[in-house]
């Protein structure tokens, strides 16, 4: 996560984005019959704005098939887009071929969310990770060898391990080969999917540090996807919170997590469980969502989320809530927004928002007390390490 330097009497003007995605769409056609003909679409992404600066993280969050992937296979280019511009550095990339974007894939580089299938088993950790400077026909200062041993050396892994197959790693071990991988050629966004989800809880925690890590040290910027709320509260500077192909809020870290302003990321937040027992003596309250997400195929009309809304009206069935800024630097869709100015006032309740939801009462733990708040920026996880004593004890072989 970067820092800011702020000189005291000094305005500094924001950085120019590094990436702006504007109006993005991507659906996924259905066809039946023996002419295939398209009879729907599956509605993945649909219209989304929203910009990434130089050296900050963006998280991207929200329930499983909301479209987070797909935006971030969207953004790097590996699906063509159905609608929208992607900007990078300036220049419009949304449509350019598979030659013309051979230089940029210099600067946009991906990590994939499953290490056991993103990595070819027959091929050895220096075959994949020297990969790219095959395909952009680079090589490096010193040799590729000594390059990729570097890179090992970089993610935490033993660079003896030149020689090794995937399978003979762990899933943390292979997810520091993948970001090797994606770090080589020096790329100025890296776009992480679910870097973790895949991995024990136990190292979850030390691949998310050598993220960091890494971006101090290299300069990095990212935009790391996840549905774990925990993670990308440790990692990202601003937050994206996807429901169903939309974005529906964007805001700072510490705003968004102080004072949600959808009612869908307040059901979320309500949601992460508190795993310090000092901190759970004051006992807490679930948002309960009733229902299961609507179908991207066949989306409700207006706002989105107002089939699993308490505080859907009639103007959330008929008009979809624009993405506005009720104040700076956040932005919010939605009619009805919490700790913020009404925008329907006295509009006429939805009979089922009164079913919408369930509050569950989490009550405190026996003996239970309060402890202090993390500050804002600290650390709760262990620094970047080997991912076991196991791993460890493989990495000086």
């Amino acid at each position: 996560m970067s820092d800011t330097v702020k000189i005291p009497g000094q305005t500094q003007p924001a950085p120019e984005a590094l990436l702006k995605v504007d109006g993005l769409v991507k659906h996924f056609p259905i066809r039946k019959g023996m002419l295939r003909r398209q009879t729907g679409a599956v509605q993945a992404v649909d219209g989304l704005t929203f910009d990434v600066r130089p050296g900050e993280t963006l998280g991207v969050v929200g329930e499983s098939g909301c479209g987070k992937s797909t935006m971030g296979r969207l953004i790097t280019r590996l699906l063509e887009p159905t609608g929208g511009t992607i900007e990078f550095q300036g220049h419009d990339i949304t449509h350019l071929g598979v030659g013309a974007m051979r230089p940029l894939r210099r600067d946009v580089q991906m990590i994939f969310q499953d290490p056991y299938s993103s990595l070819n088993p027959r091929h050895t950790i220096g075959t994949i990770v020297s990969a790219p400077f095959k395909l952009q026909r680079i090589t490096p200062e010193g040799g590729v060898k000594k390059e990729v041993q570097r890179l090992l050396e970089l993610v935490g892994l033993n660079p003896e391990h030149y020689n090794r197959y995937p399978h003979e790693f762990s899933g943390g071990q292979r997810q520091r080969i993948g970001i090797a991988r994606a770090l080589a050629l020096k790329p100025k966004l890296v776009v992480a999917d679910e870097p973790v989800s895949a991995l024990d809880v136990s190292i979850q925690a030390q691949v998310v540090n050598l993220l960091d890590d890494l971006q101090d040290e290299l300069g990095l910027t990212y935009v790391i996807i996840a549905h774990d709320l925990s993670v990308i509260r440790h990692v990202s500077d601003r937050i994206a919170v996807m429901y169903l192909g939309k974005i529906v809020e964007l805001a700072d870290r510490t705003a968004l997590y102080e004072s949600p302003m959808h009612p869908y990321t307040k059901a979320l937040l309500s949601a992460v469980p508190v795993p310090d027992p000092r901190r759970r003596g004051g006992g807490s309250e679930r948002i309960l969502l009733k229902g299961d997400v609507p179908s991207p195929i066949a989306p409700p009309a207006g706002c989105r989320f107002h089939t699993r809304c308490w505080k859907a009206t009639e103007i959330c069935k008929e008009k979809e809530p624009p993405l506005i800024a009720p104040a700076p630097g956040r932005q919010v869709a939605c009619h009805h927004p919490e700790n913020a100015e009404d925008r329907a006032p006295g509009d006429t309740a939805l009979p089922s928002a009164r079913e919408a939801v369930e509050i569950v009462t989490v009550a405190p733990e026996p003996g239970a007390r309060k402890g202090p708040e993390p500050e804002p920026g600290a650390k709760t996880a262990p620094e970047a390490g080997p991912d076991s004593e196991a791993e460890g004890a493989a990495g000086r072989e």
